[in-house]
């Protein structure tokens, strides 16, 4: 089984992004994944697509199902992310207030992302956009 999906992430419009989370999760669970891998998945995707939305005016997702692992790899051509290392920190955020007053922008979207994944790599470029992988293993 080696299984490929693409996603267009649209921008500034938080009515649809979580789609392409959502249709992982319904492939997920039509291929019999366990539960944990599917909701792990799910909320690390749903993170960065809140976060392309938010921050990059949209990008696209490409999925890669495995046995042993399932990747996604999430692609903008946002503003880039000045300092990955304070984007890390709980809490920090560059949102902006309209972005929070609708609930989003909390700053808890790249440590979610880490935390429910096993592998987390982030190349970014200011002025360029940014390219984050994500791994989810099968146990």
């Amino acid at each position: 089984m080696n299984i490929r999906l693409h996603y267009d992430v649209p921008g500034d419009d938080f009515t649809r992004a979580g789609e392409a989370s959502s249709a992982v999760k319904r492939k997920l669970k039509q291929l019999g994944f366990q539960p944990d891998v599917i909701r792990r998945v799910a909320i690390a995707m749903y993170e960065g697509e809140i976060n392309m939305v938010i921050h990059a005016g949209g990008g696209e997702a490409d999925v890669e199902i495995l046995p042993g692992r399932v990747t996604a790899v999430l692609t903008d051509h946002g503003p880039g992310i000045p300092d990955v290392e304070q984007a890390m920190q709980e809490g920090w955020s560059t949102a902006p207030d309209n972005v929070r007053n609708l609930g989003f922008g909390a700053g808890m979207g790249l440590p979610n992302i880490k935390k429910y994944t096993d592998q987390m790599d982030i190349q970014t470029e200011v002025g360029k956009g940014t390219v984050m992988t994500m791994t989810v293993l099968v146990k």
